[in-house]
């Protein structure tokens, strides 16, 4: 079923897309719950497990917690603007949610960041190195897809996991391998380095695969300005050159908007 999401300029709830489990903050009971229930057992020793593993648990959730605060203090100054005060927030909780859940998956330490939020007039996409928590590039121009605005240039309002809606998936994604892009613009066909991405939000970005949503270069994405792609987060040619090799294979990308559609139970996939 086509979904799409109309941006009210609120967010009811901070995003998490991982698996198996769910990281909350702002409450003593916060970060809990990542214990599997086959880990109990009956009789006295399934009082021990379970007292065990909500110890483990309540380490896991302060741990992750406090990757989360150190991530926001030494980069928050730095991202400016941002399109709400919880864009950056949502961004690290998802990612470090993910990477607790799928320490193998995530092999490097890159989260290429975009607030789709600000109009692409507006350099609104990042590379973060969220192991040294310091800016690898940005902030830069990114487009968004067709479907998702009216106008040529503004902000995005409609988002979609659906085929043929060319449309801009929010949440989290993984990428994958390069391989060569070809696209088509103003009637000519240029070509570029193409990032294939796996989307984790399960219902907002699964479906990228089979749509073709990738990250790549468009001659249309300039250093001032980004035309709209068919849902790819687009940027410059010569930055995807450069950028796109040392995210491929394992580094991670999250697409923001302050959106009540990104809701805390979306759950990976």
């Amino acid at each position: 079923m086509q979904r799409k999401y109309l941006q009210n300029g609120l967010i009811s709830a901070l995003a998490f897309f991982c698996v198996g489990a769910r990281v909350m903050r702002g409450s003593d009971n916060s970060a809990s719950s990542l214990v599997s229930a086959s880990s109990l057992v009956t009789g006295v020793s399934a009082v021990a497990t379970s007292n065990s593993a909500v110890a483990t648990d309540n380490v896991n959730g302060d741990a992750l917690s406090s990757k989360i605060t150190g991530a926001l203090e030494a980069l928050t100054s730095a991202v400016r603007p941002l399109s709400h005060p919880k864009a950056l927030e949502t961004a690290f909780q998802s990612y470090f949610a993910y990477l607790n859940t799928h320490p193998t998956d995530v092999k490097k330490p890159l989260l290429y960041f975009v607030d789709y939020g600000l109009p692409s007039t507006q350099p609104r996409g990042y590379v973060f190195n969220m192991s040294t928590l310091h800016i690898v590039e940005g902030p830069f121009t990114v487009a968004h897809g067709r479907g998702s605005s009216t106008t040529q240039y503004g902000v995005p309002t409609r988002f979609s996991n659906s085929s043929g809606s060319a449309m801009t998936s929010l949440g989290l994604y993984l990428t994958q391998g390069l391989y060569g892009f070809t696209g088509h613009t103003a009637g000519q066909t240029y070509s570029s380095v193409g990032l294939r991405l796996q989307g984790v939000s399960r219902g907002f970005n699964d479906n990228a695969g089979a749509r073709g949503v990738v990250a790549h270069g468009a001659p249309y994405v300039t250093a001032t300005r980004a035309g709209r792609s068919e849902g790819c987060p687009a940027m410059e040619q010569d930055r995807a050159r450069r950028v796109l090799p040392e995210l491929a294979n394992g580094g991670m990308v999250f697409l923001f908007a302050p959106n009540a559609g990104l809701r805390a139970d979306a759950q990976g996939v």
